[in-house]
């Protein structure tokens, strides 16, 4: 007797067992003397020798098949339960910029020269700082990758952060416990989350604390090892609070670091610490910077023309406050001249 275990990565499991496990159930059929068991993305196969090695090879046909084409017809099963070669000539092959597959076998990949380059950043460093307008996919991307990584095993669970700061107005007094007071803040995470994650299975990594979604001010005093940690909204954070985060990460996790320097919703007396921090860590060993643009906005197309107009009108009173400065420094000095004249008697 002998036990195969086969971990599913990098494709989509709604694809891989079919409409209400359609897929599976022939697999089952086609191994009637395995007892076969599957549980999220592992499959587990018990039994003699030969056939359990006949599974493994029809199970990774499967997988490498759903890796190039993204789609298994039921047809297609059936040829590889045969031992045939599937039919596969009028499928599209798979672009390689896959990240994984969300809810509903959906394929999230990334769309732009920067959001596959920021892709190349995450894999590459260990902390990431990726700064760029609204709806350019920060968050999103960075989210994605945490997924895949939990997927993967390669981390053991993810946590997302970001600053308690409201939008430019007071929210006042908010009902409920801690959870409802902070989650109107953390919604952007839930919902890139909720893309990825079936609800069930999101519920109980929440539950389990696999996945952890908590305000800033609650990661002082901690070591977070084994772990995939993104904040998010960084811009609303100050230098102290950016290397209270950072000297948090153990040694065995990874940061992304997301933040938009034209939305800052800090006090008009805080300054905020993000561009200072990026200064100071960008030429670590490491640690990997990727600005984003406009054209990486993924949202209507709309929102490419309002970041530009918004961008045209700083530069504008950027240029005229440079402008008025300097003009304002050379009055101060021809004043100065003016009062060091000597005086000369009459």
């Amino acid at each position: 007797m002998r036990e195969a275990r086969i971990n599913i990565e990098g494709v989509s499991l709604a694809e891989f067992f079919g409409v209400n496990n359609e897929k599976f159930k022939m697999l089952q059929r086609a191994f009637s003397r395995l007892k076969i068991s599957s549980r999220g993305n592992k499959l587990t196969a018990l039994g003699g020798e030969e056939d359990v090695k006949r599974f493994e090879d029809t199970v990774d046909t499967m997988i490498r098949f759903l890796r190039r084409y993204g789609q298994l017809s039921i047809t297609n099963l059936e040829s590889m339960l045969d031992g045939q070669a599937p039919v596969a000539s009028e499928l599209p092959e798979v672009d390689g910029d896959v990240i994984v597959y969300g809810r509903g076998g959906r394929a999230i990949k990334a769309r732009t020269k920067n959001q596959r380059q920021l892709i190349d950043l995450i894999k590459q460093n260990d902390i990431i700082f990726s700064i760029g307008p609204a709806g350019t996919g920060k968050t999103y991307m960075a989210v994605a990758m945490a997924v895949r990584a939990l997927k993967n095993k390669t981390v053991k669970r993810i946590i997302l952060t970001r600053p308690a700061v409201e939008a430019g107005e007071s929210l006042g007094f908010l009902p409920g416990d801690l959870k409802d007071k902070i989650d109107p803040y953390l919604r952007p995470l839930y919902d890139a989350l909720d893309d990825m994650i079936p609800p069930d299975k999101l519920k109980y990594l929440m539950e389990n604390r696999v996945i952890e979604i908590a305000p800033l001010a609650y990661m002082r005093g901690r070591t977070l090892n084994n772990a995939f940690i993104i904040m998010d909204e960084a811009q609303n954070s100050t230098a102290a609070q950016l290397k209270m985060l950072l000297t948090r990460i153990g040694p065995t996790a990874k940061c992304i670091i997301t933040g938009d320097l034209t939305q800052v919703d800090l006090p008009k007396n805080q300054r905020s610490g993000l561009m200072q921090t990026v200064k100071l860590l960008r030429n670590i060993k490491g640690i990997g910077v990727l600005q984003l643009t406009a054209d990486d906005v993924m949202r209507h197309k709309l929102v490419k023309h309002i970041i530009r107009a918004f961008e045209q009108e700083s530069d504008q009173e950027y240029k005229y406050k440079k402008i008025k400065t300097l003009a304002e420094q050379e009055q101060e000095l021809t004043e100065k001249n003016e009062e060091a004249k000597p005086i000369v008697p009459e």
